[in-house]
């Protein structure tokens, strides 16, 4: 038996969407902006049998410190030892730090942890953690923060860095970059004001990874672009290690990208297993037709001879596998 369904899987506001499957059952998290749930917390969060129908949970995170800021986003989660743990980032404008939450089920309350993952002294802009467990076991987390230099030719802007967990709520300080910016298509702002910084820059963003580990080899997901544009959408990084090099980035997006006049900004996604156990779905969001919410999508991920690519952006009727 199939299930049959047409994207956007949520018609509602669902941007970043992260799909933990967790016995059986399918939790979504998403950027929840500065935006409060029926319950009073952060972070919407979904639940589904099937990656197709989902009933809304409330929020996920209870809300930390106001100075810590008021605009939430990002979150994933992760499951060790007993507990879950998410990822995610706070802040205001330009400036945002890392965090972690915990708590005995899935669908939260969360409460914060009492300290950033990376001090905001040091890097004040960082975001979109991704926890990733190698085979032996290991915690990284990868994640996104600003660069200054333009040494080997690469372009100023938010890139990708990872750092082997210590513990689940403590970075070990090991941090490695991951990829630069360095094709024109993942221009975020043309001549973008960065008062904090005191530049003024053509500004290029990577953001979003998502690890997968396939026939032996580490593959980096990650968006590229303006959220905001149809120039966003996703690429992919190789590497024979989980801390690198991570090499073979494209020239424009593979993976996914806009289709004109269809989908407009699709990007910054998870990846799950579907119901059957065996078949890869990519969750991502992409614009509704006003541009007034980005809703949550899904696509089979295939492993093609040339490199991974989806199924999609699809508009029309797609099936699941049971």
């Amino acid at each position: 038996m199939d299930i049959h369904y047409t994207n956007p899987v949520w018609q509602g506001d669902m941007p970043d969407p992260f799909v933990l499957k967790w016995e059986g059952q399918y939790y979504a998290f998403g950027t929840g902006g500065q935006k409060r749930e029926a319950n009073g917390n952060i972070f919407p969060v979904l639940r589904s049998n099937d990656l197709v129908h989902w009933q809304a949970c409330g929020g996920a995170l209870i809300p930390p410190p106001a100075e810590l800021g008021d605009d939430f986003w990002a979150p994933e989660v992760a499951y060790d030892g007993g507990k879950f743990y998410l990822y995610y980032s706070i802040g205001k404008g330009l400036r945002h730090q890392l965090r972690v939450a915990t708590s005995e089920s899935p669908v939260g309350p969360y409460q914060d942890t009492g300290m950033p993952l990376v001090d905001p002294r040091i890097q004040p802009f960082c975001i979109d953690a991704h926890p990733f467990r190698d085979d032996d076991g290991q915690w990284y987390l990868f994640y996104a923060r600003d660069f200054l230099d333009t040494e080997h030719g690469y372009h100023q802007g938010t890139a990708l860095v990872m750092d082997r967990l210590a513990t689940m709520t403590r970075l070990a300080g090991e941090e490695t970059t991951v990829l630069r910016a360095r094709h024109d298509w993942t221009l975020f702002e043309a001549q973008r004001s960065m008062p904090h910084y005191g530049i003024t820059a053509d500004w290029h963003t990577l953001e979003g990874p998502c690890v997968r580990k396939h026939a032996g080899r580490y593959y980096c997901f990650y968006s590229g672009s303006s959220f905001m544009t149809e120039n966003y959408g996703v690429d992919y990084a190789i590497s024979s290690s989980v801390r690198g090099p991570y090499t073979g980035e494209g020239s424009e997006a593979r993976v996914l990208r806009s289709v004109p006049g269809k989908v407009r900004g699709p990007g910054h996604h998870s990846i799950v297993l579907g119901p059957d156990g065996r078949t890869e779905y990519i969750v991502y969001h992409a614009w509704d037709a006003q541009m007034q919410v980005r809703q949550m999508c899904i696509d089979r991920l295939l492993w093609a001879y040339e490199g991974p690519r989806c199924a999609g952006p699809s508009v029309d009727l797609q099936r699941i596998v049971l």
